[in-house]
């Protein structure tokens, strides 16, 4: 096995055991109406710990409900109690055995139908961006993420952040550009996203989406590895 062969391995484990907490987390119904933001991103932190030793994470741990959902991650709302017929999100970047994981899912716990929809078109636009990356050998961090929000704005919704993915690898990843833009896929980024890091090691990419409907005052996220699994 190539070392390259075992960070694949080892980035795609990380993100086995992310999504295995998040399953875990909503099994468990962490995600309940009357708890505060604040309250369930603990009881994540620690039923991480319980499933998996003590663990750090490379990034702000994100729980958001309701009208905060519609902010992006550089934003700190107030604490906000989930409420009955909330739409609400987690966004948590635990490390496992150094590899970063960047794991983002949406819960909605009534049962509106438009916070269903859009619950349900995250993946579905996530899987979009997969194929446009698959299907183009040089396809860039500006072209993806144009391809990520004229799917969001086909189905109705607006992105709700400057950006739709960032590179990830070994923790930190920020010594690989730092806060460069060819860290991103964004608008302005006009690199082909295969390719190596100034390391010399293959590049590998988070896409997230972040969709919004402002008018009625929430969004959802869902963030996964794009070039591995």
């Amino acid at each position: 096995m190539t070392d390259e062969d075992e960070r694949a391995e080892q980035l795609l484990a990380a993100q086995a055991k992310a999504a295995a907490l998040f399953q875990a987390v909503e099994d468990r119904g962490l995600v309940a109406p009357g708890a505060g933001e604040r309250e369930v991103s603990d009881r994540v932190r620690d039923l991480a710990n319980e499933m998996f030793g003590p663990t750090r994470h490379w990034h702000k741990r994100i729980i958001r409900s309701g009208p905060n959902t519609l902010l992006p991650y550089r934003e700190n709302p107030p604490d906000r109690v989930i409420a009955d017929d909330d739409i609400a999100f987690a966004d948590f970047g635990p490390i496992f055995e150094e590899f970063e994981a960047d794991f983002g899912r949406t819960f909605v716990l009534g049962a509106d139908p438009v916070k269903q929809r859009l619950r349900d078109d995250l993946p579905v636009i996530f899987q979009a961006g997969r194929e446009a990356f698959a299907g183009d050998p040089g396809i860039t961090g500006q072209q993806l993420y144009d391809v990520v929000t004229g799917a969001a704005a086909k189905a109705g919704w607006i992105p709700g952040g400057w950006m739709a993915g960032h590179l990830v690898g070994e923790f930190p990843h920020e010594t690989i550009d730092g806060a460069r833009l060819e860290s991103y896929i964004a608008p302005g980024n006009p690199t082909p996203l295969r390719r190596a890091d100034r390391a010399g090691r293959r590049c590998h990419w988070i896409l997230e989406i972040h969709l919004t409907d402002p008018e009625r005052g929430f969004g959802g996220f869902y963030e996964q590895l794009l070039d591995l699994g």
